[in-house]
């Protein structure tokens, strides 16, 4: 059969990402506790075309990413990306998932266990030239409790819900449930989806006794970062206010 794709352009248009986007497939990656997770991403599969290609072979994204779905661990991201832009004789692939990750976690006095979900994604990219890069992303949802507010107020304080986002260049394995667990402890109060009335009073002094404005918990995320030994990262806290129509926002990068 005729194969368009790979028939001469005459354009001299190099395209640096041509590719499938927004694939809903099942994946399984890796959980500390129960060895193995299945969840559901969202995927984006792309490579370079050289001017003179007029197209890509499409259904070799998927054909290749079915390979690994059932292990799309981190060790195997990468191994992924070059097998996609060696089958599809491209400079270049790129990659990115996005999945959800869920984490029992029990009330911190009733130990009443429930379900947190956290989102998370793979971000990577290879290169002919043997160069590679991969970004780990995470979403963690936190309470803030305002250190002004507390100052300033005869009794109470305002607070907040909040979500702190890392991106993490990634130079040894490690496990995403360290890394949430360390966020947590960054902000007045871990969330769960499951309080009784004892966990609620726990939460709510805990909070009461921990203040943080975002950029506290941005700073306490870039040393606990810093201590796990990232040498490249970004850390990003945004809060929507109770008292105010507007969110509160702060950022830092570090890199070595």
């Amino acid at each position: 059969m005729r194969d368009i794709q790979n028939e001469e352009d005459t354009r001299a248009i190099p395209l640096q990402k041509v590719g499938v986007k927004g694939v809903k497939y099942p994946v399984v990656v890796l959980d500390k506790t129960a060895s193995k997770q299945h969840t559901t991403a969202s995927v984006d599969l792309f490579v370079n075309l050289p001017h003179n290609y007029k197209g890509t072979h499409m259904s070799r994204f998927i054909e290749v990413f079915h390979k690994y779905h059932s292990d799309i661990s981190m060790h195997h991201f990468l191994d992924m990306l070059e097998e996609m832009r060696t089958k599809l004789s491209a400079q270049k692939a790129f990659g990115r998932i996005e999945f959800p990750y869920f984490i029992e976690k029990k009330a911190p006095v009733t130990q009443a266990a429930g379900i947190m979900q956290y989102k998370c994604s793979y971000e990577g990219e290879v290169s002919e030239d043997g160069s590679r890069k991969f970004y780990i992303s995470i979403q963690v949802p936190v309470a803030t409790l305002c250190p002004c507010s507390k100052a300033i107020s005869d009794y109470g304080a305002h607070n907040q819900r909040g979500l702190v986002s890392v991106r993490l260049l990634y130079n040894d394995f490690f496990w995403i449930e360290d890394v949430i667990s360390m966020i947590e402890e960054c902000a007045s109060t871990p969330l769960y989806e499951l309080l009784k009335r004892q966990d609620e009073k726990y939460v709510t002094e805990h909070a009461y006794d921990n203040p943080r404005f975002v950029e506290d918990v941005v700073r306490e995320v870039y040393l606990g970062l810093k201590k796990l030994g990232f040498k490249k990262f970004s850390v990003e806290a945004e809060t929507e206010e109770s008292i105010h129509n507007h969110n509160a926002y702060a950022f830092a990068e570090y890199s070595e």
